[in-house]
């Protein structure tokens, strides 16, 4: 199989609906851009609310097809091994797809797409571990005891920045249950999940198991999580959408949306150490990520100092094509984002933070017509400026100082957002402290953006609801239910409830 650039270069990228590539019944194409040049590189077809309706009632019929509703636990393990096994082979192609469309370094997206296949291992290894449990009643003659069942048709909307690996986190434990998906992803990353598809249906899933439907927010992915057929919502992007996704239906949803997380530095750490920390946390992907670590809290003994590393350090960040081993950041994905970037870092400024690094587009003949932005320093920041407010999905940091331990758990918590938070320091009673009292889903002591698929995470407050990751997120995927039998042979009173 043949997943190359050359392939989807100039090419026409269909629906995947039912097992086959189905083009859009409006007929319509939108262009995917290259971030590094800001030119067409193919074309994604631009789904209506009737492609969306085919591809979920697709997913409705394989639900409840025996090729899939009674294939046992192990065996949807098994598939997902060999499904496991073919993105192995295929995962310096699926990179490069993903460099291609969103920009983000060759080297980050072979690390992602290589470690995917033990994601979906793991969950191979969950789909017969996933079981009810027997309740004990203050009834001798009754049996109680829970199922966990598949829950439907899910519907999964997945980002632009990191595509692939953040949709594994969901789609490997839906298929390890017994789910049905249908996919939304990003129309401006829609290749990799494509090329997906393609593999899924090589690993042999039946028809209808897995769909793909490309296309704009506001018509495709508005219309999946309309469609009442659909049972459940995974969405992976901002908070704002995320509210009116959860607005639109009463139905269960799990969302990782915005972040704007504490990294907190104390005075006993190291401060190299802690600088490169900084540094990983907010402008590795080019600050696109969720999780980045876009406020940072120094000790005011150090924070001259450190404030003088982190700038210097900043500067010497090698700004390059992204599929240059040499580079440390490359362009931000999208027109739209860059432009963003920009304002956000003049509201910096024009609210009194000090720009000590970065700040502006690149001006080099090698980097010509792509979304470059230099990543960014703003020193003696506040939490109430609009760019510490505000998520801005780029290289931007604003650097604070803070007196003592108490006032920073207050400026750590002073925002709408919990997804993520790190801190530096020595003293592990001080770092058991800062893990108890920060509202994140996800505390990292002496360092920063380390992902583990077995480990459950998800956000508090705006930054969304729900797990992924670990066994957690089983319980996320599947739907419980309840049994009793009563096996006394005895007839009761029709008018009175029976206590067990």
């Amino acid at each position: 199989m043949d997943l190359t650039l050359k392939v989807i270069e100039g090419s026409r990228q269909d629906l995947f609906i039912a097992g086959e590539r189905v083009a859009p019944r409006s007929g319509r194409y939108m262009p995917s851009y290259d971030p590094t040049n800001a030119a067409p590189w193919y074309e994604v077809a631009d789904a209506g609310a009737d492609d969306v309706d085919a591809a979920v009632q697709a997913a409705k019929r394989a639900f409840h097809d025996p090729a899939w509703r009674r294939l046992t636990q192990t065996d949807r393990g098994k598939l997902l091994r060999r499904l496991a096994d073919l993105i192995a082979e295929h995962a310096d192609e699926l990179a490069a797809i993903e460099t291609r469309d969103n920009g983000k370094l060759l080297k980050e997206m072979r690390v992602q797409l290589r470690a995917a296949p033990d994601s979906y291992l793991y969950f191979a290894g969950m789909a017969d571990k996933l079981h009810g449990e027997t309740i004990p009643v203050n009834k001798l003659d009754m049996l109680n005891f829970t199922l966990r069942e598949p829950i439907g048709v899910v519907g999964m909307i997945s980002p632009w920045n990191s595509p692939l690996m953040l949709l594994t986190g969901t789609l490997a434990p839906c298929l390890a249950i017994g789910n049905t998906v249908v996919v939304k992803p990003s129309e401006h990353t829609s290749a990799s999940t494509l090329a997906l598809a393609e593999l899924i249906a090589k690993a042999g899933f039946p028809a209808g198991v897995f769909n793909v439907i490309t296309g704009k927010g506001a018509t495709a992915g508005e219309a999946l999580t309309l469609h009442p057929d659909v049972a459940k919502i995974a969405f992976t992007g901002s908070t704002a959408t995320g509210r009116r996704i959860a607005a639109n239906r009463l139905v269960s949803c799990q969302m990782e949306l915005g972040g704007k997380s504490p990294h907190v530095v104390f005075a006993d750490t190291d401060i190299e150490r802690a600088v490169n920390g900084v540094v990983a946390g907010v402008f590795a992907a080019a600050g696109q990520t969720c999780i980045a670590g876009s406020r940072c809290f120094v000790e005011k003994s150090i924070y001259a100092a450190f404030v003088e590393k982190l700038a210097d350090r900043t500067r010497r960040v090698r700004i390059g094509h992204p599929t240059d081993e040499d580079t440390e950041i490359g362009p931000l994905a999208l027109a739209a984002q860059l432009d963003k970037v920009e304002q956000y870092v003049d509201y910096g400024v024009a609210d009194g933070a000090r720009l000590v690094a970065g700040g502006h587009r690149p001006r080099r003949d090698d980097l010509p017509g792509g979304w470059y932005y230099e990543p960014t320093v703003l020193a003696d920041a506040r939490n109430d400026m609009r760019f510490m407010r505000d998520e801005i999905f780029g290289p931007v940091v604003g650097v604070v100082s803070f007196d003592n331990e108490s006032e920073l758990i207050g400026l750590a918590n002073d925002t709408h957002y919990g997804l993520a938070a790190g801190v530096w320091t020595r003293d592990i009673d001080r770092a058991l402290r800062f893990a108890r009292n920060v509202d994140a889903g996800t505390v990292w002591v002496n360092t920063y953006r380390s992902a583990a698929y077995m480990s459950p995470s998800g956000g508090f407050k705006e930054s969304g609801y729900g797990k992924r990751g670990g066994f957690e997120v089983m319980r996320e995927f599947s739907r419980l239910k309840n049994v009793v039998i009563d096996y006394s042979g005895a007839t009761q009173d029709p008018f009175v409830i029976r206590l067990c």
